[in-house]
């Protein structure tokens, strides 16, 4: 109960913008360069004791690559139906990636953690690379990315 509770606060907050109970949020992801080709990468939420919660965006359009993203594909079955957006683009090394989403206030210092994976063509896989939690005092404070991520902040 608690998992469909917050896999609909997730969906919920990313379908319903104008609504009070959600935040606009920016994620920044800047990549190293690390010398191949562009990177995929999976952002999804779990919850306090490691379940899935959902997935918030995807960058890189090719599905039969996803299983790459294998902290993610693991936790979702490979799911992308409740994926808010797909860019269709990999981000190319040394290059920047910035999104701003909706996401509901009940999942800010309640437990829940930001995972994202990266995974590129002929390197090896970077399963939850960055792992920080999604907590208001966490928001603007860099967080390093153990292979293709230089690093990773979050802004309300």
């Amino acid at each position: 109960m608690k998992s469909l509770l917050a896999a609909l606060a997730v969906t919920t907050a990313l379908t319903l913008p104008g609504m009070a109970f959600a935040r606009q949020v920016t994620l920044t992801t800047n990549l190293k360069n690390y010398g191949g080709d562009g990177a995929y990468l999976a952002y999804y939420v779990t919850d306090a004791n490691g379940a899935y919660a959902g997935s918030l965006w995807m960058a890189g359009g090719k599905a039969k690559y996803y299983e790459h993203l294998s902290g993610w594909y693991r936790a979702s079955g490979g799911n992308t139906s409740d994926i808010s957006g797909i860019t269709g683009a990999s981000v190319g090394a040394g290059r920047s990636l910035a999104i701003t989403l909706d996401l509901a206030d009940a999942l800010f210092d309640a437990g829940y953690e930001l995972h994202i994976d990266a995974a590129v063509e002929d390197m090896r896989d970077s399963p939850s690379e960055i792992v920080v939690p999604l907590t208001s005092d966490g928001a603007g404070k860099p967080v390093s990315g153990s292979r293709y991520i230089a690093d990773f902040t979050y802004g309300l």
